[in-house]
């Protein structure tokens, strides 16, 4: 092969590699909608928790940045989520659905919206639906969405921690683990439990009762794991937990494996 086919053969291959890494680019979508709690600034409602730009404990700014660094772009959704309004959107992340407590006026989770959401799911989304213990999420809706999947969001508390001088409550041990391949331990504190379907695998458990505190479900071409807790933000990935708890890790784990899912479909 003479020099100028080979500048050429180079160049095509080159041409085609920017287009397959271009069509693996994933979107991380998060919910704006459902949970969209806001607090007084100098007099101005400013909205806060659980927002991707949000560096502070209550944000999600260190999870986005995993997302980030494994190549999918963020995104967030300030309406309701419909098929066309998650188009383009591979993993969509709901987060601790407000109360009346949390929000004057909340967009409570409608049939409508769970049946959109599932029907995106069966066609190969990778939905995330993050709970909390029953004082501080709206459970009854939210459990509208969980039901199209078989799982229930129930209304206990689940590895209570009274302070930081007691971690060990909220400590799980993780062994071959289908989702957490490199943390061995992580921290969840005043969480939900979760009942499942026969067909769901169990992914944490509580140490003390044995309920289950996160899982995963297929739907038709997609996939959805649920977890009764926020427990990704800032607050709990960024060091300030004692050493041996590896929530850093969780949180890329978690965001690898649910890339990875948007590609099995």
């Amino acid at each position: 092969m003479n020099r100028a086919n080979l500048k050429t053969l180079i160049v095509f291959f080159v041409l085609i590699a920017g287009t397959f890494t271009g069509l693996k680019a994933q979107t991380v979508t998060l919910d704006y909608y459902f949970n969209r709690e806001v607090h007084d600034v100098n007099g101005k409602p400013v909205r806060w928790h659980y927002l991707w730009d949000e560096k502070e404990w209550s944000g999600f700014m260190i999870w986005g940045e995993l997302f980030k660094k494994n190549g999918a772009k963020l995104d967030s959704l300030n309406t309701r989520p419909t098929l066309a309004n998650l188009k383009g959107t591979s993993v969509y992340i709901i987060v601790d659905p407000d109360t009346r407590k949390e929000s004057p006026a909340p967009n409570y989770i409608q049939e409508e919206d769970a049946s959109q959401i599932a029907a995106w799911v069966k066609k190969g989304g990778v939905l995330v639906m993050m709970a909390n213990d029953s004082v501080n999420v709206e459970l009854p809706h939210f459990n509208i969405l969980a039901g199209k999947f078989g799982m229930h969001f129930n209304s206990d508390l689940q590895l209570h921690v009274t302070d930081d001088a007691h971690f060990s409550d909220g400590a799980i041990d993780i062994v071959n683990n289908p989702v957490f391949k490199t943390s061995k331990r992580v921290f969840l504190k005043d969480v939900c439990s979760i009942s499942t379907p026969a067909n769901a695998e169990v992914i944490l458990k509580s140490a003390k009762t044995g309920a289950t505190i996160a899982a995963t479900v297929k739907y038709g071409k997609g996939t959805v794991f649920a977890v009764g807790d926020p427990w990704l933000y800032n607050e709990y990935v960024n060091g300030r937990l004692p050493a041996e708890y590896e929530n850093d890790k969780a949180a890329s784990d978690l965001a690898i494996w649910l890339l990875q899912q948007t590609k099995n479909k």
